[in-house]
């Protein structure tokens, strides 16, 4: 596999297919296999004429692993996207990301514009700007000695799907205290490029896909029916969504 440094942080990544580039940007506790090459999208974009690079952001697979929160800052996440882009030598690519993966490709938008011809904001709606992300309940479970010890359903949650990844607990709990930054409207309607906003109906997590969607001038909304934050990953209709989204922006 892969990989490049950032500084003094180690960052993997896949690079597979050809054409025009998109970069993928995975969700808290996965990884660049299980967020995009398990769920098909990885196929699914090559197929379809795409170069895909995928990263491991960093805390997580097979990059760097931090144990300081200041140190997993959203914009720094963003930056080692940038960074990504200019190992590359890529000057613009599409951009999808799910859920913390969102909200990173959210502020690569604000503070590298030029970098990104389009968005895809995958399980994150209007949270990017009313909401800090996970709830820090979640690192306390990471933190527990055992499952056993976890009694929060949503830490339990995060602690089994992130032991079924193989990932380092410590710097996950790192991670979540560390990249609890909003977006302000203002910064929000400064995104003007295509921008799609994509959230399952049944996604407690993300917040409403539309009012984030109608605060950015090329921004639209996709609903993906009956699916919850985990489930609307791999879902027919989200990577129908998306080809149709890449096949009409500019």
């Amino acid at each position: 596999m892969p990989s490049f440094h950032h500084g003094d942080i180690e960052i993997a990544y896949l690079d597979e297919g050809a054409g025009d580039p998109i970069v993928l940007v995975h969700g808290f506790a996965s990884t660049k296999e299980t967020n995009w090459v398990s769920p098909g999208w990885v196929s699914t974009l090559t197929r379809a004429g795409r170069r895909v690079i995928a990263l491991d952001n960093r805390g997580h697979g097979q990059s760097s692993k931090l144990y300081d929160p200041a140190l997993y800052h959203t914009t720094l996440l963003a930056g080692d996207v940038r960074a990504l882009l200019d190992h590359l030598d890529i000057a613009r690519a599409d951009v999808m990301g799910y859920s913390m993966g969102a909200r990173i490709t959210s502020f690569l938008a604000v503070t590298y514009p030029i970098r990104v011809r389009a968005a895809i904001l995958g399980g994150l709606g209007i949270r990017l700007v009313d909401g800090v992300g996970l709830p820090t309940s979640i690192a306390e479970a990471l933190e527990a000695r055992s499952l056993d010890d976890v009694t929060d359903p949503a830490g339990r949650m995060f602690r089994k799907f992130a032991e079924q990844t193989k990932s380092d607990l410590r710097a996950l709990a790192a991670c979540i205290r560390g990249t609890r930054q909003t977006l302000d409207p203002d910064q929000v309607a400064s995104i003007n490029v295509p921008v799609l906003v994509a959230a399952g109906t049944k996604d407690d997590l993300a917040g409403s896909a539309h009012e984030l969607a109608a605060m950015m001038p090329q921004g639209r909304a996709l609903d993906i029916p009956d699916r919850d934050h985990m489930l609307a990953v791999g879902d027919k209709v989200y990577k129908e969504g998306v080809l149709d989204f890449l096949n009409q922006r500019p």
